[in-house]
Order: structure tokens, then sequence, then C-alpha cells
């Protein structure tokens, strides 16, 4: 199992030592850095920041929302950043969600399987570069039919460094994974746990049956787990707890939460709908509390040291090809190095 390092989205202000937490990753070993986006910061230009100011160490998005971009101006960004990096971008993408597309974005959400099986299409020939773009689907018609009749296909400019830049997937429920198992390189799993592989390897199978073709052993799977290091373990699962509570309770719609959905399947039907209940009433503290540590633990990496490299094992064994980690201190990834790399 490989290393990475999530740095995820900013806060309300941003952060000052995200350079330098990528840095130490990279002169550990860590294999790669992530950065993401919501309605905030976006995920590429704190990438490109750190990947000028880096040398090795993969860079990748996680993830890139389809909706914001429309597919050739993705293809083109990874392009360039694979280009500027020497070959080190991975293109991780995803639908986010209707209250995000719709709500920010301004774009109907639609059907997010179709949107992003013609996306990832799109992707793979612009960056191919072996013909002219066209592509006539639900969601995208290049070129367009209802302009001005000028339009013509064209063929990216530059050429890349490599004829495929690796595309992950950012998906939760199962045909969703399915579908990711079928099409791109990689699965970006949230909310990942160790014990549950049996159950992904059910919807992972269902899609990789759809691609005979497809070398298994080449499918990455990756997943982003906090890690709190510390000697009171209730202390360091109660700072998980906030993030759970937003996304299980707050990040959508009380008809759609794909992250509450997830919280179902793993079996905590019952604390998902009273976090929801709470957090969606606006109580937000009752709904943090209510997150169960047994969800938290399953989830992240916790407590001392010692429990941590122990708990480890169960991610190491579970298969995943990379462990991009959530760390709050340098100490933390030397910790994580000295048990994994």
């Amino acid at each position: 199992m490989k290393l990475g390092l999530n740095l995820g989205y900013w806060g309300a202000h941003a952060p000052t030592h995200r350079v330098s937490l990528a840095q130490e990753a990279e002169r550990l070993g860590f294999d790669s850095v992530w950065t993401a986006e919501a309605y905030g910061s976006d995920t590429i230009t704190p990438l490109t920041w750190i990947a000028a100011q880096t040398t090795r160490i993969k860079v990748g998005t996680s993830i890139m929302q389809m909706t914001a971009r429309a597919p050739a101006v993705t293809a083109m960004t990874a392009v360039t950043l694979d280009m500027l990096t020497g070959g080190r971008m991975i293109l991780g993408i995803g639908a986010s969600g209707p209250q995000v597309v719709e709500g920010w974005h301004g774009v109907p959400f639609g059907k997010p399987m179709t949107r992003a099986r013609e996306y990832i299409s799109i992707l793979r020939k612009v960056i191919a570069r072996e013909e002219s773009l066209t592509h006539r689907g639900e969601h995208y018609q290049i070129p367009t039919p209802h302009g001005s009749g000028l339009g013509k296909p064209l063929k990216l400019i530059v050429h890349p460094v490599r004829r495929e830049i690796p595309i992950y997937v950012g998906a939760s429920g199962p045909k969703n994974i399915a579908m990711t198992a079928e099409l791109a390189d990689g699965w970006l799993a949230p909310f990942f746990s160790p014990e549950r592989m049996h159950v992904y390897n059910e919807y992972l199978d269902a899609g990789f049956a759809k691609a005979p073709e497809k070398d298994r052993s080449q499918f990455k799977i990756l997943a982003s787990p906090p890690v709190v290091m510390g000697s009171d373990l209730q202390a360091c699962l109660d700072k998980v707890k906030p993030k759970l509570a937003l996304y299980f309770g707050g990040m959508g719609a009380r008809s759609k939460n794909f992250h509450y959905n997830l919280a179902c399947r793993y079996g905590y039907e019952a604390d998902a709908k009273k976090i929801q209940d709470l957090y969606l009433d606006h109580k937000k503290a009752e709904a943090i509390a209510a997150v169960p540590n047994a969800l938290v633990d399953e989830t992240a990496l916790c407590g001392p040291k010692e429990r941590i490299v122990e708990r480890l094992e169960a991610w190491k064994a579970c298969g995943l090809d990379t462990m991009t980690c959530d760390p709050t201190s340098p100490e933390t990834l030397r910790v994580l190095a000295e048990a994994v790399l």
C-alpha cells in the first residue's frame, strides 16, 4: 500500500502549511498529494501551487466537479498540469450533488452516471489526440448543433507528454462504483472502511464484468481516512465527528444525500437518521454528538501512535492501492511513513 496526502479544500481562510506538508510528504516517500473543491477554493490552483514547489510526488484532484467545467476544459487543464509537472498528474472527477450542481453551478443535476460516461469518453479522446473531437450524447454534443453552425471538430493544440492520464472517479453508490470499475483507472472511495471490502468487491466485480478486456490488477483504489494522533482516544474520535456530521447530516437534502445512504449501507441507519434530523434542524452540536464512535473508528485512524500503527494493518491488508491520509501534523506523516513505507 502506498501513501498519499489529502489536503482537501480550504475552510474560511487560506491555510498556511499546505506546501510544507506536501514537501515533507515527498521527502518521506509519499506517492501523491491531493486537493479538492466544493464551493470555495477550487482544486487546480492550490494543486498547481504545490506542484511548483515539489519535484517527484504525483498531484491529483479529488475531485474536479464535472458540472463545473466542460469536459474539454477539464482535459485541457489536466494536460497542461501534466506537461508542467513532467507527467505527475492524476485526474480525479466526480458528480458532486444536486445542491451544489444546481444551487451553485446552475446546471441541472440530470443523470450523473450518463454524464460521467460521456465525460470520461470525451476526456480520453482529447488527451489521446488521435483525431478531432466529436461527440453525440445526451449531455454533450460536440460540435453543438444549436449554435451558429460554424463550429467544427478540433484537436488539442499542444502535444501531451502522455497519451493517457489516469482518470479516477469519486463514487459511493453501488451503481456508480460499478461504473467506475468499468470505465476508469481508479476509484476515489469516500468514507472507506477496510472491514467492508467484501461489500465493495461485489460492486467492483459487476463493473469489471462489463469490461472483460480490462486488467483488474491495474485498477487503483484510494481511500482518505482522517488521521488524528493523540493520547486521549475519545478526544481524537471527537475531532473527526464534525466532518462526519456535516457529510452524513447536512451535505445534501433529506431526500438525496449520497453520504447518508453510505452510512445506512454500513448498518448505521438509525444513527444516520438521527444525525440528519438534528443537522437539518440546525442543531449541529447535537448532530456531532450523535455520531457513534464505532462509525468514526472504522473510517478513520485515531488514538495513540501504537493504536494507529496497529489499526493500519487492516488498511494494508484490505486491497487498497493508496491510503491518501488526512493528517494534522508533520509528526503524523512521519509515523505513517515509518509504519507503511
